[in-house]
């Protein structure tokens, strides 16, 4: 039999049961691990992110002090998290994690709100809205194409990555790797990166579905120009209602 047909027959035995658990389970404690840290990088990086950007202020400090978890090897966390908390498992592996999360949410969302024009911001003000108004309905809107971008960014990396979390004793797709690798048996560690990666890519998937919803429409990419056009002219009389009431 062909390595592909090996690798293809690994997985009708491994789908539901086998050993250390079957695919589907192991893809779950992937997805549980790797939801639980992307959220716990957006209850980090979202709030402090807004405020500066909107400030204006201290937004390239607080970039340089978030990228720190960039520059470290995810490996390097993972050890030092493990040696720190003296646990295995779930503990290391979201903090190794989330310090990989963070950086990027914080970075685009910064950026995202930092940049919008300074002359829709004044026109909004001589419109009567206050700073929470101009965040809230100016600001966020217009920064949710990256706000979004460094959320998928951060989610693909942290799926990938969390297959480390085998190596100190957490479950999830890794297993497949690691105890594939150790036991040269190829076969194993192939199947289980091709399911990281196809775990990755429909997680992705997901999320720009999610984008799709949340980013106003004449900010979407790819929008056709006559349809931003529409967009925004059927926008308009709204607009001036809500600004006379």
């Amino acid at each position: 039999m062909s390595f592909f047909g090996d690798v293809w027959q690994w997985f009708l035995d491994n789908w539901s049961s086998g050993i250390g658990g079957g695919i589907w389970e192991r893809a779950l404690e992937h997805l549980q691990v790797s939801a639980l840290s992307v959220l716990v990088a957006l209850v980090i990086a979202l709030p402090p992110a807004v405020l500066l950007g909107h400030l204006g202020r201290g937004g390239t400090l607080a970039i340089n002090v978030v990228n720190v978890g960039r520059a470290l090897p995810s490996f390097a966390i993972l050890v030092i998290a493990y040696q720190v908390t003296g646990e295995i498992g779930v503990v290391p592996t979201v903090i190794a994690l989330v310090a990989l999360a963070v950086p990027p949410i914080f970075t685009n969302t910064y950026i995202g709100v930092r940049e919008v024009d300074a002359d829709i911001r004044e026109s909004a003000r001589g419109m009567g809205m206050e700073g929470t108004q101009v965040l809230r309905r100016i600001e966020l809107p217009m920064a949710m194409p990256l706000i979004m971008a460094g959320i998928r960014t951060s989610t693909v990396q942290v799926i990938a990555t969390a297959t480390l979390a085998s190596l100190i004793g957490w479950g999830g797709l890794g297993y497949y790797i690691i105890v594939g690798l150790r036991l040269s048996n190829n076969v194993q560690a192939f199947g289980g990166a091709v399911v990281v990666v196809a775990l990755a890519l429909l997680v992705d998937l997901a999320l720009a579905g999610v984008q799709r919803l949340v980013v106003p429409r004449g900010l979407r990419t790819g929008e056709p120009r006559w349809a931003v056009e529409t967009a925004v002219e059927a926008e308009e009389p709204q607009a001036e209602i809500a600004a006379a009431a």
